[in-house]
């Protein structure tokens, strides 16, 4: 196997973060490229330009919103707006769901973002519930494992 897979990562602890890394080893394992890119060091120029596919991690912060580190970076692309078409995706999200009004509502809102502005789906987004007490990092490498790799 072999391809390119740019993980963009908006995290407040570091989960979403660590669920990257795992990923990101996991592909170098199975012959795929992947690129982790902190939220705060992206811009939409950049995000347009990324060859993909593109991992999202995120986790949910306050009232169901996108991570400080990934604030600047959603908003300017709800902004922009830019056609997304040539861009394949997919969402890791993390939540708790104690929270249920706002669970998994960072990952949740880059899909919808992305999905409105025509960018296309590669497998079925995960949101990792943090209540049930899984690591989702191992929920994370095995959720790509079983329903992403081999569509890259």
């Amino acid at each position: 196997m072999s391809g390119n897979l740019d993980i963009c990562v908006a995290t407040m602890t570091g989960t979403a973060l660590m669920v990257a890394e795992d990923i990101a080893d996991f592909c170098r394992d199975n012959d795929v490229i992947a690129n982790i890119i902190e939220m705060e060091n992206l811009t939409v120029e950049n995000f347009i330009e990324l060859k993909g596919p593109i991992l999202i991690t995120s986790s949910t912060y306050g009232q169901g919103d996108v991570p400080d580190n990934g604030q600047d970076f959603y908003k300017k692309l709800e902004e922009i707006s830019p056609n997304l078409s040539h861009i394949k995706f997919t969402v890791f999200g993390l939540g708790d769901m104690t929270y249920r009004d706002t669970f998994a509502y960072g990952g949740k809102k880059f899909f919808q973002l992305l999905s409105d502005l025509k960018a296309e789906l590669i497998g079925a987004p995960y949101y990792h519930d943090a209540s049930d007490g899984s690591l989702p990092e191992e929920e994370a490498v095995n959720w790509f494992k079983e329903n992403i790799i081999n569509l890259l």
